[in-house]
């Protein structure tokens, strides 16, 4: 049987998150850095000569069509591919959190899939592919932590010193639609430049999200409220729930709240499968 197994799938952070305007077909106009961190989930894929594609749920149960079915479904009719492939999913990004949990597994499908069908496509291929499922995957796809641009589509490679963070998720996640609709939504920051960034990555700008997600999410703000209490300045990452905090000292959890979950990670310098 061809197989791989343990494909990791690493999350992100949001550095920052400013929305810069607006386009007439509602999309909103970004700048962010997005930050890979070693907190993955886990794939597991083997061939199907029948061309079913099928998939196993390892640690909790997902959507019937998720992205990753959905990933591989799109690389088959891209390319007129007749293999199929079984899929295991050993999922640790919790969803709704803003972490690209669910693009980062669609991105390492592709990946997977693209080398055990033999297809030999370029990363830029797969990742045009990888924009029809989401505007995250193209990024899960690039290898490099970057800095973001427009709708999500322009991305530019940027160094990023390494730190370790704190990551508190409230049991509540977040409906990215309902935040980009909210009325009370500040779609006029300011353009920023990279060298602006890059004299202070890790206190630069601000989520523009935050406000109106803390309103919608009360966890969240447990969640802030208890790591000031521990003299962190955290914030949101993305368009989830989740929040986080650099860390420069060991870090003790008392006191978390309730249904909270709380890990502790590190950043990546390049994608553990930038060599793809």
């Amino acid at each position: 049987m061809i197989a791989l197994y343990d494909v990791p799938a690493p999350a992100k952070l949001n550095l920052f998150l400013h929305i810069t305007g607006r386009r007439a077909d509602g999309y909103h106009l970004l700048q962010s850095v997005f930050l890979l961190i070693d907190w993955c989930d886990r794939l597991h894929f083997e061939v199907r000569p029948d061309g079913g594609l099928s998939r196993e749920d390892l640690t909790w149960e997902l959507p019937a069509d998720d992205l990753v079915l959905r990933a591989a479904r799109a690389l088959q009719q891209a390319t007129a591919c007749t293999l199929g492939a079984h899929i295991g999913v050993a999922k640790s990004v919790p969803a709704q959190a803003g972490m690209g949990g669910g693009s980062s597994d669609a991105a390492s499908t592709l990946l997977a899939l693209n080398r055990l069908w033999n297809l030999q496509l370029p990363r830029q291929a797969l990742a045009r592919i990888g924009l029809g499922l989401g505007a995250d995957v193209p990024f899960f796809l690039g290898g490099d932590n970057a800095w973001i641009e427009g709708v999500g589509e322009h991305m530019t490679p940027v160094h990023v010193p390494v730190a370790r963070f704190v990551i508190a998720k409230p049991q509540a996640g977040l409906d990215t639609g309902r935040i980009f609709s909210d009325p009370g939504l500040k779609r006029d920051t300011d353009l920023a430049i990279i060298s602006g960034f890059a004299a202070n990555p890790y206190g630069f700008g601000h989520n523009d999200l935050q406000p109106v997600a803390q309103s919608l999410c009360p966890g969240m703000c447990q969640c802030l409220d208890w790591l000031a209490s521990k003299g962190l300045s955290a914030r949101m990452t993305g368009s989830g729930s989740a929040v986080f905090a650099v860390l420069k000292n060991d870090f003790d959890s008392a006191g978390v709240p309730e249904g909270t979950l709380v890990k502790t990670c590190s950043s990546l310098e390049r994608h553990p499968l930038k060599e793809w």
